[in-house]
């Protein structure tokens, strides 16, 4: 078993990452330090500007109506629309006054267990560049756009800035197990693809789904997706796709149900009992689930995005 060290309860240091933790090796550019962090936010010209403006003015035609109200709060809390590239310092002194949460400048994808140690010290790490017009409509790697407009609205909710913390927390725990892959299935179809009930009504809370128009309609409206409960138990046993539309997304009953499932759920315990890949297809619907939607996986069965199927 990995021996990683358990961090004191501020998780104020970063400490060394065994080498029987399985990771992802990455390649740290030579100007940052350890925490991956920018000297300083990048200095976004009038076009870069531009593409932000016109992403979030898009974004804006869609999803009323597809997200959840914590999100469309968050947007005016923090006045996202004022024009331009959002200078993170401004935002951290307005996350801090309602949860205590900063905005911090990454070049790339870092390390989980760096990622994981931001988190808990209610630090969200945000790519520092922002795509270009000819990748406007997708792009791999997340950037400022889908880092901000994607998740930072979200962590103005109380509860929801919590279990990010707790999340961050948790990492350290699936890496002393090497079950990363089963945290990062927990991660991808909640903080990323999350949805939830709202008066009766399917909304959607995760941030890949928020910042792309075809997801933020396809997640709630299209008949091809499963729209199933949340089961932890279940999710971290769930493959998922990461450069197409999701064959199944997870919903919450609210944030305290999240948080209930997640943060109180004895995790030690999951990870003797998880095998080190997933059991479950992206696509399945198994006798244990309580089905919103039991999808057509029409869009799949077509071929997805590669096949220019409709996402229907």
């Amino acid at each position: 078993m990995a021996t990683v060290t358990e961090h004191q309860s501020d998780f104020s240091t970063l400490p060394p990452l065994p080498g029987d933790v399985f990771t992802a090796p990455l390649r740290k550019p030579a100007h940052i330090g350890d925490d991956w962090l920018e000297p300083k936010q990048a200095d976004y010209s009038s076009f870069e500007d531009a593409i932000w403006n016109d992403l979030f003015l898009r974004q804006m035609d869609v999803l009323p109506g597809h997200a959840c109200s914590a999100f469309m709060a968050g947007l005016q809390k923090l006045h996202l629309g004022r024009g331009g590239v959002p200078e993170f310092g401004k935002l951290s002194e307005d996350l801090g006054v309602l949860t205590g949460w900063s905005v911090v400048p990454v070049p790339m994808l870092i390390p989980d267990h760096v990622f994981f140690w931001h988190l808990a010290n209610r630090r969200f790490p945000a790519g520092n560049f922002i795509r270009s017009r000819d990748a406007f409509d997708y792009i791999q790697e997340p950037d400022v756009f889908h880092d901000v407009f994607g998740h930072v609205p979200m962590l103005t909710d109380p509860v929801y800035a919590d279990y990010m913390q707790e999340y961050g927390r948790a990492g350290w725990k699936a890496m002393r197990y090497n079950r990363l892959k089963a945290l990062g299935a927990l991660y991808w179809y909640t903080v990323e693809f999350g949805l939830m009930l709202e008066a009766g009504e399917v909304r959607a809370y995760g941030a890949g789904i928020l910042s792309g128009p075809a997801e933020a309609v396809f997640a709630v409206e299209a008949q091809s997706p499963n729209r199933i409960m949340l089961n932890v138990d279940r999710v971290m046993r769930t493959d998922y796709v990461i450069s197409d539309l999701q064959p199944t997304y997870f919903v919450i009953e609210s944030f305290e149900d999240l948080y209930r499932q997640t943060v109180e759920r004895d995790f030690d315990r999951l990870y003797r009992s998880l095998p080190p890949a997933f059991t479950y297809a992206n696509s399945a619907v198994i006798d244990v689930d309580n089905v919103v939607h039991t999808g057509t996986q029409e869009y799949l069965l077509r071929g997805g995005r590669g096949s220019g199927a409709d996402p229907v």
